[in-house]
């Protein structure tokens, strides 16, 4: 049964609950592209992503809670309807379970039948035991077609590893067996590892760095670097305190010190310091490591690699944004639209999206929290991943392969 995004269970049950098990009445929700804002009765209010397999989809999925809130005072007939849950159960697969009856005996099969429906049950696979396969045909001697044994799901993910995007190759379609489409896949990532090794050198993250760092220097921007550990102080100030679904995914060494979420709060600061000594407009960018808890699989890393650039004082207007990052995508050669979005630290923002995918947020300033950071000046600013645009521009299945990663280089496997 496919999985119903979190907009729908929200929808269907009515209410929520938090990561504490406490079951919640919504009062009011609101969807965006990606986002949804929901208030709930007691007038907590929580901004979360629409999908189908966060956190948040799962935990409503369930029927167990703690105890309903206090506040909320969340009706029986809400309560009912999480527990039942009648919803999963629309257009659901039924499987009926035979058994044998006492009622009427089993008759005796001749043998050749007995051997046939023997043979039979020892090859069936009951309902969701494995993931699905698919076969792979070959051409027997004679000319006629016929099934070879289907891939494993172990064996289809090895394929699809080895796989690169120009490889015009389709695994349902192959005429080849796994160890000859494996032993094929390995022999050209071999050749690709030692093409690079001879003609370029260069690994694309560190590569794509340089490019973006040359991009911006030569237009006016002034490259910073700033501590990886930051104090836990600077999270706080963002306004991701303990209440806050991002507050989790910080990397705390202690209680004063964690590794960096974003590169915002020593951006700030910098704005703030050489605010006094540059001339009008200031222009900053930094590149450099960020780290979260993320759990989302083919779109998030937890130790990723961000651009974020940002201008403040005169000029500081969302046409002038808008032009700085069509520039800089077009130099990337990357196709992109804007959006507008909103966020839990910054309110309303731009969303630079390739397909459904999100490359970057942008702002134009100010905000509210500006003045916990002693900036009063108009300004604007915008956060790129620099493993997405190495997935858009390389085509990589996973963000994974433009990675710092021991597993694949410049999206090439190395277990090979």
């Amino acid at each position: 049964m496919e999985k119903k995004p979190l907009s729908f269970l929200i929808a269907a049950n009515g209410v929520w609950l938090s990561r504490k098990g406490l079951l919640h009445t919504i009062k009011n929700y609101e969807i965006s592209r990606k986002k949804i804002l929901i208030e709930m009765a007691c007038g907590e209010r929580i901004v979360v992503n629409n999908s189908r397999s966060s956190r948040s989809a799962r935990a409503l999925r369930r029927t167990k809670y703690k105890k309903p809130c206090k506040h909320c005072k969340v009706s029986d007939e809400d309560i009912n309807r999480f527990l039942t849950k009648p919803h999963e159960n629309q257009n659901s697969i039924k499987i009926k379970s035979v058994t044998n009856s006492k009622s009427r005996p089993k008759k005796a099969l001749p043998k050749s039948k007995a051997r046939l429906a023997r043979s039979l049950a020892s090859k069936t696979v009951p309902a969701f035991s494995q993931a699905p396969t698919f076969p792979i045909v070959s051409k027997a001697a004679s000319g006629s077609s016929a099934l070879k044994k289907p891939l494993t799901l172990s064996q289809k993910n090895r394929l699809e590893t080895l796989l690169s995007p120009k490889d015009e190759l389709c695994l349902d379609k192959a005429d080849l067996s796994f160890k000859e489409l494996e032993s094929l896949l390995v022999s050209r990532r071999k050749e690709d590892l030692q093409q690079m090794y001879e003609e370029d050198r260069e690994n694309y993250l560190g590569k794509l760095e340089r490019t973006i760092t040359k991009f911006f220097v030569d237009r006016g921007f002034l490259e910073i670097k700033t501590p990886i550990v930051i104090p836990a102080e600077y999270v706080e100030r963002m306004g991701i305190n303990s209440d806050i679904e991002l507050s989790k995914q910080v990397f705390r060494l202690d209680k004063n010190l964690c590794l960096r979420p974003m590169l915002a709060p020593t951006l700030y600061n910098c704005l703030r310091k050489f605010d006094n000594v540059l001339s009008d407009p200031v222009k900053i960018f930094e590149i450099g490591p960020c780290y979260r808890k993320e759990s989302d699989g083919k779109e998030h890393l937890e130790e990723f690699t961000m651009l974020n650039f940002c201008q403040m004082g005169s000029g500081c207007t969302r046409e002038n944004l808008e032009s700085i990052i069509k520039e800089f995508l077009d130099f990337l050669d990357i196709e992109f639209e804007i959006v507008g979005d909103s966020c839990m630290v910054y309110g309303d923002t731009l969303d630079v999206m390739h397909g459904d995918l999100e490359l970057s947020s942008a702002v134009v300033g100010p905000v509210p929290m500006d003045r916990d950071w002693g900036i009063d000046k108009p300004w604007i600013g915008a956060g790129f991943g620099l493993e997405r645009l190495l997935k858009v521009k390389h085509a990589f299945k996973n963000i994974k392969r433009g990675s710092r990663a021991e597993s694949y280089y410049n999206g090439i496997p190395t277990k090979i």
